[in-house]
């Protein structure tokens, strides 16, 4: 067995590790993610962990809920170990500060020491890597914008939640939890993998061209050169009051070859638009419109079986607010029933990480080994 998932639903953080120590015995783990409940103390959550597996390579972070082979959960804690034979080889690294520092350069060298091998020359088929980061931070772009000018290889992932709390986010590294932080590891899977991104999003004709931003507070001022909101109102045909209760059925996004890369609306302040990632002055926006997230997701895991010639194990990315969609329209068991007879652990993120930070998105990495 190549990989081995585990979660529990107990309420004390030293029951549930007990819990996921028991589930997963006998079972020799080279490295162990796990996905942790904001309900349990971070720094107790990355001790045990850690401690439970004191010969694995542990890491992970706080969530907005948890997803297990054929199940959607809240308040749990989900595991997937590693056999030794599953993975070639394997480095994490911390990278704290990162608000303020360029923490990235120092993590590389060390990938490129451990794996003998310059980032900047990794086989993006023998390599990949995974960014778990402070969903609250407001740094993932530009740590995804620096690992991109570092390596080819792929870095998917997810932001930290804390259920909704928007309070504290924690990611976790061998035994210890951290804040204003991300953790990347790098992976040399003995086997194929593959990556899927998909989104419930079809493109409307309405474009917004973005032509006053605030950066640093990822917030736009103006569309098509007008008050953003008013824009935004006008494009969805309702008004500027009315115009959140749209956020979630109709975001924005970049559409490349068909392909919509979703940017999520947050808040209105006065006239200008708060959104859940960063937005550049001249992006050209389409407006989009929700489709069917099980039959999308559905037809996703179809693909990735085909394209590996089966599935042995998924880490998912799924975003909070397709959760909240999946609970409004009560779907939720259905979702988790995708993922039923496939060794899957996964979290509901405040972002996911696939080439940029991305919202309303499913980012998975599918692994399949065939002995």
């Amino acid at each position: 067995m190549n990989i081995k998932t585990a979660f529990s639903v107990e309420s004390d953080i030293r029951e549930a590790v007990a819990d996921i120590r028991q589930q997963l015995g006998g079972f020799e783990a080279k490295m162990l993610v796990f996905f942790a409940s904001s309900i349990f103390d971070p720094e107790r959550a990355a001790r045990l962990m850690g401690n439970a597996f004191p010969d694995a390579v542990t890491f992970g972070c706080s969530t907005a809920g948890e997803i297990v082979s054929g199940r959607m959960l809240n308040h749990s804690v989900v595991a997937m170990a590693f056999s030794r034979d599953s993975l070639n080889g394997v480095k994490v690294e911390v990278l704290e500060n990162i608000t303020t520092g360029n923490p990235v350069d120092k993590a590389f060298d060390a990938f490129e020491q451990h794996f003998q091998t310059p980032p900047a020359a990794m086989d993006r088929k023998k390599y990949l890597g995974i960014l778990l980061i402070d969903g609250l931070s407001g740094a993932e772009e530009r740590v995804i914008d620096r690992i991109g000018d570092l390596t080819n290889i792929n870095f998917v992932g997810g932001s930290a939640g804390d259920d909704l709390k928007f309070s504290a986010t924690h990611v976790y590294a061998n035994g210890k939890s951290y804040t204003n932080a991300a953790v990347l590891a790098v992976l040399e899977p003995a086997g194929p993998f593959s990556f899927i991104k998909t989104q419930s999003f079809s493109p409307l004709p309405q474009k917004l061209l973005v032509t006053k931003v605030n950066e640093a507070k990822r917030e736009i001022l103006e569309f098509n050169h007008k008050p953003a909101a008013i824009a935004y109102a006008e494009a969805v045909g309702t008004s500027v009051a009315d115009a959140p209760n749209r956020f979630m059925s109709n975001p924005v996004g970049i559409v490349f070859e068909g392909d919509p890369y979703v940017l999520s609306p947050q808040r209105i302040m006065g006239n200008s638009m708060h959104f859940c990632c960063g937005v550049k002055e001249g992006m050209e926006l389409n407006l989009l419109e929700s489709t069917d997230i099980i039959a999308d997701t559905k037809k996703a895991l179809e693909a990735a079986r085909s394209e590996l010639a089966g599935i042995s194990g998924i880490i998912t990315f799924n975003c909070i607010l397709r959760t909240m969609e999946l609970e409004q329209k009560g779907q939720s068991d259905k979702y988790g029933e995708l993922f039923a007879g496939i060794p899957t652990i996964g979290f509901s993120t405040y972002g996911e990480q696939f080439i940029g930070h991305l919202n309303q998105t499913a980012v998975m990495i599918a692994f399949h080994w065939t002995v």
